[in-house]
């Protein structure tokens, strides 16, 4: 029985009419239980046992002094809680007490320390509310995937929606202005629209060319004042530092949550491209979660705020940077720190590079010359060896030892059939002739695919046919017997299936269909002024 139940049973003992003494006999209580019964229905709380002392007692003027004095202190030289213990044993001779004591001790000091001298605050989050289709965060985090068998960070933009939990994620190779302004594009297409009021952005570099003091103030970039009027965005900037956190504490958790739910374990992936096609399937899976103890799920709200959106622009806005290198004599342009190659014919040129958040693409005028896919850090290269190959027909003995070949034979492009086929044209041949009968084989690949052209070497390989013109022959056997070739449809249209088609009707063939109309003279028979009839 419970104290309160027997306090109870008392009380109805006592309105039964029975003795204080027969009460005592039934119950084995004492009169003050009885006494105590019949004043209140609530038993007292017991009495507390006062504190006992503790060896510590005499040192704790000491502990609360070094507590003060970190009030002043610079943040990152302050007291530990090891440090006051190690200063406690050497200079006030503290014997007999534990570390965790002290560490228990100064764990709780510590805060109300801070409070007394009108240094601490209240630790408070206020809940909001947020309007549908009115307001969205956004940041970048850190992710690390494992691209092509290498263990590297790229950087995840996140665009939020507030009321609806609705994320929109994009990974890029850098965090710089084109990712920024790629990611924005990006999640306002996937929306279908534009929030119809405030963005919060922290200080991004991308964004923000200075922050006027510690307040809300910011000196904006002119690409980013431009994109803001192109889509109608009104940022809203966050306050400096961890307060400035706090304000978009949303997306700073949006990213946590993606990080640990769809990047564990540590995806593998060969792109870019193909690491963006997986993030935009997780967020289509996310559109079935429900967020914390709310009703509906991150699709179902997303979908009463869609409507209230802002349109979208009707032309498009170019994300990319446009720069104008100058082509230095290793047919290479630097770019953010970075080298990539360009065909060798147009060394001494200036040239225009349009910088795109994961990748770059080289403009020889208006004529797309190379494109690459950008690299993580700086100081490094992307050679591609075609662009090198007009050069190398002139200098063949620098191909075994150039860099676009060692980088070829890394992405796979350049195989063991070429390795072998090479060593046996340089045996049959000698180093040049065989070095300068390669490099005609590579040219080969400008017309034909990769793989028809493996082909026709394994073929002269075993075949023992060791010139260019062999390999040639087999790779347009091997096209012209591939069921996915265009060779082998204008084969399948001829009536005689001996006939051997015209090359002029194969090229024909890779041309678009024209969907135009038939031209008529109806335009200009009107303003004659007279029908046809009467002519």
């Amino acid at each position: 029985m419970s104290r309160t139940a027997l306090y109870a049973a008392i009380r109805r003992d006592l309105r039964a009419g029975l003795s204080t003494r027969e009460i005592q006999r039934t119950r084995h209580v004492t009169w003050r239980t009885v006494k105590a019964a019949e004043e209140s229905a609530w038993p007292q709380p017991r009495a507390a046992y006062p504190d006992r002392g503790s060896k510590l007692d005499p040192f704790k003027p000491v502990i609360e002094e070094m507590l003060v004095a970190d009030l002043d202190a610079p943040r990152k030289q302050r007291h530990t809680a090891t440090r006051i213990f190690n200063r406690l044993v050497n200079e006030h001779h503290l014997t007999g007490v534990s570390y965790d004591t002290v560490r228990a001790y100064v764990r709780q000091r510590r805060p109300q320390m801070q409070a007394e001298h009108g240094r601490g605050e209240a630790d408070v989050f206020v809940p909001q509310t947020h309007l549908p289709g009115r307001e969205g965060e956004v940041d970048f985090g850190e992710i690390t995937v494992r691209l092509r068998g290498e263990l590297v960070t790229c950087h995840l933009f996140s665009l939020r929606m507030s009321y609806s939990g609705k994320a929109v994620h994009r990974a890029s190779a850098t965090g710089g202005q084109e990712a920024f302004f790629e990611g924005h594009v990006h999640a306002f297409d996937v929306l279908g629209g534009v929030p119809a009021g405030k963005i919060r952005y922290d200080n991004l570099k991308a964004a923000v060319a200075q922050v006027i003091g510690f307040s809300r103030q910011r000196v904006e970039t002119d690409r980013w004042i431009a994109f803001r009027s192109h889509f109608d965005v009104d940022a809203f900037y966050c306050q400096p530092g961890i307060k400035g956190a706090h304000e978009k504490g949303g997306v700073e958790g949006d990213i946590g949550f993606f990080r640990r739910n769809h990047l564990v374990p540590v995806p593998e992936v060969d792109s870019i491209a193909e690491l963006n096609e997986l993030i935009d399937g997780y967020d289509t899976a996310d559109d079935h979660r429900r967020i914390g103890h709310r009703l509906h799920t991150v699709g179902e709200a997303f979908a009463a705020e869609k409507t209230l959106l802002k349109p979208l622009p009707l032309e498009p806005f170019e994300t990319g940077l446009w720069l104008t290198p100058r082509v230095d004599r290793y047919a290479q342009v630097t770019v953010r720190s970075n080298r990539y190659s360009v065909p060798s014919r147009l060394i001494h040129r200036p040239i225009r590079v349009l910088l795109n958040a994961s990748d770059l693409t080289i403009y020889d005028g208006r004529t797309p010359v190379a494109h690459h896919e950008r690299l993580l850090g700086k100081g490094g290269s992307r050679l591609e060896l075609d662009h090198y190959l007009e050069a190398l027909t002139r200098k063949p003995g620098a191909l075994p030892g150039a860099t676009a070949l060692e980088q070829a034979r890394a992405a796979g492009t350049f195989t063991a059939a070429h390795e072998a086929w090479w060593a046996a044209a340089c045996k049959t041949h000698g180093d040049t002739a065989g070095t300068r009968a390669l490099i005609e084989v590579l040219l080969l690949h400008r017309h034909l695919r990769s793989e028809q052209v493996v082909a026709g070497i394994q073929a002269a390989l075993q075949a023992g046919a060791f010139t260019a013109d062999a390999v040639a022959l087999e790779a347009r056997k091997a096209a012209d017997t591939d069921p996915s070739s265009v060779a082998t449809n204008c084969a399948a249209a001829n009536d005689e299936p001996g006939q051997v088609g015209s090359l002029t009707e194969q090229r024909l063939t890779h041309l678009p269909s024209d969907t135009r109309p038939l031209p008529t003279m109806t335009p200009y028979d009107q303003l004659l002024g007279r029908s046809k009839e009467t002519s």
